[in-house]
């Protein structure tokens, strides 16, 4: 047989594959003896309808594949957005990956992970020689799926899916060089008020300001927080106003200054204040889940990972509370 290998550079090769986003599944079977056996792989393809087969490829490296050719059945499990940490766990080597975890029990008795957005189990149907792969074609005896977003892959990362709403397009505004709907500004202005409207009744009843709860909230991030802290990650958040907040709540008893080493202010919350802090980051905590049911966990954690990543664009201070060390 002739040779015609391309002599490609593999890195920029995978690099290119990498363009192509997909989902991203974890496999199990069952060995020999009975040991669950699992492995993170985004292989994963669709074959045929009728008879519904499905497909997916492992390395002949691999130290499972022993156990995968010999399996007769076998499952696909397609993750949801929220199970990165799973797919991480089924991916590194030297552990055992169900321990801890409530399964189902599928076909000829293969393992099945609960919470996935889909899950297929199969019998092997086929098995071919892909280079240096081995193409396992399974044929789907039962499946079953859920409505959650899907774990997605794309460029060596992982990522989110999210809807598009079908043929919505932003109205030209009036004046040309106008705003229209889709600008940045007033999409993230009106979702703050609509969103901060909801907690301010709350602070009214404590007598609190804003600023206040800016405060308050930033305090439960650790035990101290120096002035030089407090002013560095709050910058942008609370104006020149920021001293007279923390003053107000020293005097009202939510807050002492306990001074940091070098003699400069540093604060911490009292027993009241720490109280105050918890019960009303708790109420604001509800009215987030019920705004975010609206779209869905899958979009929910989208929309945040977009916001953390444009915060942190922007405003590269914006974390710095919770990664700054106490006096």
């Amino acid at each position: 047989m002739t040779d015609t290998t391309t002599a490609f550079d593999p890195t920029e090769f995978r690099k290119a594959l990498g363009a192509f986003a997909t989902g991203v599944t974890i496999i199990t079977t069952r060995t020999a003896d009975g040991t669950p056996l699992g492995l993170t792989a985004n292989s994963f393809n669709s074959v045929s309808l009728n008879p519904p087969l499905v497909l997916w490829s492992l390395a002949n490296t691999s130290g499972n594949l022993e156990a995968f050719k010999a399996a007769p059945n076998w499952a696909v499990h397609v993750l949801a957005s929220d199970q990165e940490a799973l797919s991480g766990r089924f991916a590194r080597r030297g552990e055992d990956k169900f321990a801890g975890i409530d399964v189902d029990t599928g076909a000829g008795g293969i393992p099945l992970l609960r919470g996935c957005t889909a899950r297929f189990q199969c019998k092997t149907a086929f098995q071919y020689e892909g280079g240096d792969h081995i193409i396992f074609v399974g044929e789907v005896v039962a499946f079953d799926r859920a409505d959650s977003s899907p774990l997605v892959f794309h460029g060596g990362k992982y990522a989110h899916a999210a809807h598009r709403d079908a043929g919505a397009k932003p109205r030209n505004p009036y004046l040309a060089g106008g705003f229209s709907e889709d600008f940045l500004g007033y999409l993230l202005g009106r979702s703050h008020f609509q969103f901060f409207g909801q907690i301010r009744p709350l602070l009214a009843a404590q007598n609190l300001t804003d600023e206040e709860f800016y405060i308050l909230s930033a305090l439960t991030l650790k035990e101290v927080v120096t002035a030089d802290q407090m002013h560095e990650g709050m910058s942008n958040v609370i104006d020149e106003n920021g001293s007279t907040a923390i003053e107000a709540l020293v005097l009202r008893g939510l807050v002492r200054n306990v001074f940091d080493i070098n003699g400069k202010s540093a604060y911490q919350l009292t027993a009241d204040g720490s109280a105050c802090a918890l019960s009303l980051i708790t109420a604001a905590k509800s009215i987030e889940s019920q705004l975010l049911a609206k779209l869905g966990d899958g979009e929910a954690a989208v929309l945040k990972s977009l916001l953390n990543r444009l915060l942190n664009s922007i405003d590269p201070n914006a974390n710095s509370l919770w990664h700054q060390s106490g006096i």
